[in-house]
């Protein structure tokens, strides 16, 4: 019960973001007593929050500690439905894991899974994620589209388009994507996403975007393995970022890009992808389960598939693949 009102007076704060609330109607608003209102005040300013007390005006929360809880992340929140219903775990073998049980069990459209730390992160192709404890955002977000099928890798490049702009708005960075997944920095690997589909015949029931982004990581946090290929938003901008902001950032962009797809349709998102993609007109090697090839990588069509021209003038539709830039 007292968690539940701690929440409540949060949301309270936050809907009067920048303004003060008086202490009376925040008790009328709680149904409690103001010495209840302040004990509650004051747990808060224990766990970090900071919140400034002024005579016949009230309260009114200046600064939230920088830490993932239900309650610092609905702080401040500009989305509608995407991360209103928040797990958090302190960890997971995979967020998608812990997702794709939500699913099954009926969760509603939005619902974001967040670990401090997975123990099983994976990427693509079954590749290991690295997930140390504290460091990244490691997160998976149920989406249930009315969409064909055929059309789901059209979310996984609306994600790419969301974080992009997520990192450049929060830490400055230059940040490009390569065909299909990958978010980089000066060349190096940020991000990766990796979109699984609960469906049966042609119907989709949901849509798990996982969402792995190295935020706060030193170069000596990375196994010798990664060091080459693997940076962070610290490493890249010099500075140690607010993951509780970034993770805002990222649900309200995926949330407005969401609502353009699926009003608008594709075609707005691939033109937004295709001006942060850097292997596009660009030589590259293309590895598939079928065998290597090379060409030039013209664009996308209306699926998410990748256009590759090849030296004899054939133009090859790519569906899954590791591409290499020449």
């Amino acid at each position: 019960m007292q968690t539940n009102l701690r929440k409540e007076l949060i949301e309270i704060f936050s809907l009067n973001k920048d303004q003060y609330i008086s202490g009376q109607k925040i008790s009328e608003q709680l149904g409690c007593t103001r010495t209840a209102v302040w004990k509650h005040i004051d747990q808060l300013r224990k766990e970090g929050y900071h919140l400034e007390a002024v005579r016949n005006k009230g309260y009114k929360m200046t600064e939230v500690p920088d830490q993932l809880t239900e309650s610092t992340i609905a702080f401040g929140l500009k989305t509608k439905v995407i991360g209103k219903h928040i797990v958090l775990k302190e960890k997971v073998t995979s967020t998608q894991k812990v997702a794709r049980e939500l699913v099954h069990s009926g969760a509603e459209e939005g619902t974001v899974v967040i670990a401090d730390r997975q123990t099983d992160g994976r990427g693509r192709l079954s590749r290991a994620w690295d997930s140390p404890k504290g460091a990244g955002l490691w997160m998976s977000l149920i989406l249930r589209p009315q969409i064909p099928i055929q059309q789901m890798p059209q979310l996984t490049l609306l994600t790419a388009v969301a974080i992009v702009q997520a990192c450049e708005q929060v830490a400055g960075v230059n940040t490009q994507i390569k065909w299909p997944n990958d978010i980089l920095i000066n060349g190096k690997k940020v991000v990766g996403i990796l979109t699984e589909l609960e469906a049966e015949a042609d119907q989709v029931h949901a849509v798990i975007v996982g969402i792995g982004i190295n935020v706060n990581q030193r170069l000596e946090h990375f196994p010798d393995s990664l060091k080459e290929t693997a940076s962070s938003l610290l490493i890249e901008s010099g500075q140690t970022q607010s993951r509780r902001t970034l993770l805002q950032v990222v649900l309200k962009n995926i949330e407005k890009l969401y609502d353009q797809y699926l009003l608008y349709g594709f075609k707005p998102i691939k033109l937004l992808w295709e001006s942060y993609a850097i292997s596009l007109n660009s030589r590259v090697k293309v590895n598939t389960l079928q065998g290597s090839f090379e060409g030039i990588a013209t664009g996308i069509n209306d699926e998410g598939v990748l256009l590759l021209k090849k030296d004899d003038g054939q133009v090859e539709r790519v569906y899954s693949a590791d591409i290499k830039i020449l």
